[in-house]
């Protein structure tokens, strides 16, 4: 059974970097066709769907946050990394790693969740 389980600090100031690991345990992230995902939720808002790294390394990122995203992993950690650059307080979210079933921006797709992680940027 796979687990997903988010980590990284709670608390970060605007304008720094946001960094979340996401760790796999019960299957490995490297397993044909799935794709490692980060998603989050503003407080009050919907879904919004952050990007994603497939199983062989390909990476899709929103676009609207393509220029300040970078999705990495450690295969030896089986392990994936989020990195939000110049953040401010609209990035203020509970963000989720889930994995998807193929490498799709397809809610639907998602089939495993982490229990998700509030990051808090403060001004």
């Amino acid at each position: 059974q796979v687990q997903l389980q988010e980590s990284g600090p709670g608390l970060v100031k605007a304008s720094q970097t946001l960094s979340l690991t996401c760790t796999v345990s019960g299957g490995s992230i490297t397993t044909n066709y799935y794709a490692w995902t980060w998603i989050r939720q503003p407080p009050g808002k919907g879904l919004e769907w952050v990007g994603l790294i497939a199983y062989d390394g390909s990476t899709i990122y929103s676009p609207s946050l393509k220029s300040r995203t970078s999705i990495s992993r450690d295969t030896s950690k089986n392990q994936f990394s989020l990195r939000l650059t110049s953040v401010t307080p609209y990035d203020t979210a509970v963000y989720y790693c889930a994995r998807a079933r193929g490498p799709t921006m397809n809610y639907r797709y998602l089939e495993v969740w982490g229990q998700g992680t509030l990051v808090t940027v403060s001004a």
